[in-house]
């Protein structure tokens, strides 16, 4: 551990809060990547997610042992631990407004049925292919680089996908309003 590393410990350990300022400084840059690797860009939960590390770092600074990793390892695992428990707090909170709030949004069971008859029936116009990365990235929240590992494809290719798609779905919704 380096001489920086050891005193920035020292700080946090005797509890000067200019040292997670220093730490910020210094590994701020590393601390957003590797949030960012596994919340794919939502800015409130990276934000807050950055916080919690800091307060974890804050609270546990006793429990960082420099004989086993650097301390730049160190907040970096905490980081990614604290970002994966983000992203699947994330996850269950679309499943549970995809599948519940859904229904409460809507006037009525006929009016439903309308919309989820119509929703498919637009579905059924995409190629199978189309469809079921459709499903997976908007219904499921699935990432593009997982889906595209599922296909064994690369990103871009479901990039291409949905964005043909969405146009696919944007000429017949046009041409049902004229």
């Amino acid at each position: 551990m380096s001489l920086a590393e050891e005193h920035l410990v020292q700080r946090i350990k005797a509890r000067n809060e200019e040292a997670i300022s220093y730490m910020l400084q210094t590994y701020g840059g590393l601390l957003k990547a590797v949030i960012r690797k596994y919340l794919h860009g939502n800015q409130q939960d990276m934000e807050e997610c950055l916080a919690d590390v800091l307060v974890s770092v804050w609270f546990h600074i006793d429990s960082f042992d420099p004989a086993k990793n650097e301390f730049k390892q160190w907040v970096a695992a905490i980081a990614k631990y604290k970002a994966i428990d983000y992203a699947r707090r994330s996850k269950k909170q679309k499943l549970y407004e995809s599948r519940f709030e859904w229904n409460e949004r809507l006037p009525g069971p006929s009016a439903s049925e309308s919309c989820m008859s119509h929703l498919e029936s637009l579905m059924h116009e995409l190629s199978d292919v189309e469809r079921d990365i459709f499903k997976k990235y908007y219904v499921e929240g699935v990432p593009t680089k997982e889906i595209a590992a599922q296909f064994e494809t690369r990103e871009s290719w479901v990039h291409n996908k949905l964005s043909r798609g969405r146009k696919k779905l944007r000429s017949i919704l046009l041409r049902e309003e004229v």
